[in-house]
């Protein structure tokens, strides 16, 4: 029976994404493993693999389409002797065109043409049809020892401690998916660690919440400005992402902010005496920047104040046992935040060249979702911008994010004398929800004392 290939889940959060590329066509033969196509999420363009083997018998979305939801039918495989004749007549003739671009908004009329009907919006493409339902096979899942499972599956089971084989999945021909996963885990079937269950709560809290403000409308806004005065630049999936991720986090993340002045003058020093005896080719070299030490500081803060180390969940605190840092990288139209993951346990070195690559990737739209997702905690550094401080957004799930500023000189008091020195401003924006101020007063003390004697990172 023909097996229907789905749109993947790439991410926990990914609801829909563009098919941007296929790398097979009708009538290739594929193998479990083999790239079939490319997807573009909100912020990278990712392979997807063959999970099953066959003969691609008809692609239903076409390359360039946007919005393809997930788990939504992309294209149908025939399995060992079948032949076009046993694809559903329902299903479409030829694959949709790509999607058109979004058409500009028009302004809205003028006063005195305020009585009129405002203008409707171009109208969407109708969505191509669905292919009639196949019904799974009923040949059972593990036949021969081998579990079938999505890549995403396997991922959420492996992470959540759940044995892929005591679950039975609804996918087709049994393949376990992620909605398995999520009832396994949930009902606490298939041998959950115990971290596991709040894990997905955190998930399914953060990504939840609708906006109670409406914005204004866009007829509202458009009939403030003359309509030669500007041009319409359709939002891409990016900028969607940011802004709803920013909203919500506003919206529901209680933010406070606390500020202090960090002295860079013996970091800076340390900084120029290591890079001098650094080695400068091989899979050992590295350049440090004031970043790097800032990423070491902030990860052993991190533990040091346990305490603010943690996620709310509606369900309970999770209290992170390692110091995974996110960096926020600006790019072409939005930003990325990759992570350091356990970067308390890594050396400058380390995470020198760990962030150079994942800055110079993100650049370049080719990180996995893995490596900018999650994370406990993140760092805006806009001081090579010449900003002297500034107050930082969270990035949900987490509970902090400090905001760090230029290094410039400044007149600095010690003692009953007056001095020149190197001064960093920085800003913790904290969730009250999980960090209280006394504790974030706490991480951004044992931060200053990192950086102001980066002795202490070495030890």
């Amino acid at each position: 029976m023909p097996i229907q290939i789905l749109m993947p889940a790439l991410s926990p959060t990914m609801e829909e994404g563009t098919l941007a590329k296929w790398l097979v066509k009708e009538g290739d033969v594929v193998r479990a493993g083999k790239v079939i196509a490319e997807i573009e999420t909100d912020k990278a363009t990712m392979e997807v693999e063959a999970v099953d083997e066959g003969i691609v018998g008809k692609i239903l979305v076409g390359a360039g389409t946007e919005g393809v939801k997930v788990n939504a039918p992309i294209a149908i495989l025939l399995l060992e002797g079948e032949n076009a004749s046993a694809i559903p007549a329902g299903a479409p003739a030829d694959a949709p065109a790509p999607s058109a671009p979004p058409a500009a908004a028009k302004p809205a009329p003028a006063p005195a043409q305020a009585q009129a009907p405002p203008p409707q919006p171009a109208a969407k493409p109708a969505a191509a049809p669905q292919p009639a339902a196949i019904a799974p096979s009923a040949q059972a899942n593990g036949q021969a020892g081998r579990t079938f499972a999505s890549p995403l599956a396997r991922r959420l089971a492996r992470d959540g401690g759940i044995d892929l084989a005591a679950i039975t999945g609804s996918g087709p021909h049994g393949r376990v998916v992620k909605a398995d996963v999520d009832a396994a885990l949930q009902s606490g079937t298939g041998k959950p660690a115990p971290a596991a269950a709040p894990k997905g709560q955190a998930v399914a809290t953060v990504s939840q919440g609708a906006s109670a403000i409406q914005p204004m409308a866009d007829d509202k806004i458009l009939a403030l400005y003359a309509k030669d005065d500007y041009e319409v630049v359709p939002h891409d999936g990016m900028r969607k992402i940011i802004a709803q991720r920013l909203t919500q986090s506003k919206q529901t993340v209680p933010h406070f902010y606390l500020s202090l002045d960090c002295r860079l003058d013996t970091l800076l020093g340390a900084r120029e005496r290591i890079n001098a005896v650094a080695p400068k080719e091989g899979p050992k070299a590295y350049k440090l920047s004031v970043n790097d030490f800032i990423i070491k500081a902030l990860a052993l803060a991190l533990q040091r104040v346990p305490a603010a180390n943690a996620t709310w969940t509606e369900g309970g605190m999770l209290r992170h046992r390692h110091s995974d840092v996110g960096v926020a990288v600006a790019i072409e139209g939005g930003l990325f935040t990759p992570v350091i993951r356990h970067a308390e346990l890594k050396t400058l070195g380390e995470i020198s060249n760990e962030m150079k690559d994942l800055a110079d990737r993100a650049r370049k739209r080719r990180l996995a979702p893995h490596e900018y997702q999650g994370g406990t905690t993140s760092i805006s550094n806009l001081g090579m911008f010449g900003i002297k401080s500034f107050d930082a957004v969270i990035n949900p799930p987490h509970a902090t994010i400090l905001a760090v500023g230029a290094g410039e000189k400044r007149p600095v008091v010690n003692g009953d004398k007056l001095e020149v020195a190197t001064v960093m401003s920085c800003t913790l924006s904290c969730d009250h929800r999980v960090v209280d101020g006394a504790t974030g007063a706490d991480l951004l003390n044992a931060f200053k004392q990192l950086i102001e004697d980066p002795v202490r990172m070495l030890v």
